[in-house]
């Protein structure tokens, strides 16, 4: 009998990447900028300026003219979303118990996350309050005076 002793600094068994460390990581990174994010973009639209009763098409289409702003909303939507997706997907593993089912469910969860993402960037991102071929009895009012300029 014979023991084969390995050789030191040998190449080893390729690592296997642990997602749930990842995911706890990110829960926990993303939940703290999440509220910085959520709490100041309530007060700059709720409590700067006339309130809840400035929050209206205009206001969103200027707010969304500064690409900053355009950021600050994608990356809240993002944070949130994937934020979002893992506690779900955590409650599908801990209620679920036929492996099946539990892979069919997160599979759905992170396609409809992943969907929204995609969506909400796109809509944050082309977003056009004035497109130059829509019928001008049906654009918003400010409309009007960018065409006049």
């Amino acid at each position: 009998m014979s023991v084969q002793i390995e050789i030191p600094n040998s190449p080893r068994k390729q690592r296997v990447t642990n997602w749930e460390k990842y995911g706890w990581l990110y829960m926990r990174i993303s939940g703290p900028l999440l509220i910085v994010l959520i709490f100041t973009h309530v007060f700059v639209n709720l409590f700067t300026g006339e309130g809840i009763k400035q929050i209206d098409f205009a206001f969103v289409a200027g707010k969304w003219a500064d690409p900053f702003w355009q950021w600050w909303d994608v990356s809240m939507l993002w944070l949130a979303l994937i934020h979002g997706t893992l506690g779900m997907r955590t409650i599908i593993n801990d209620y679920t118990e036929k492996p099946k089912l539990r892979t069919s469910l997160v599979g759905t969860l992170w396609s409809v996350s992943g969907a929204l993402i995609l969506l909400g960037t796109l809509v944050v991102f082309t977003f056009d309050p004035c497109p130059a071929t829509a019928d001008p009895n049906l654009l918003p009012s400010f409309c009007e005076a960018i065409a006049s300029n």
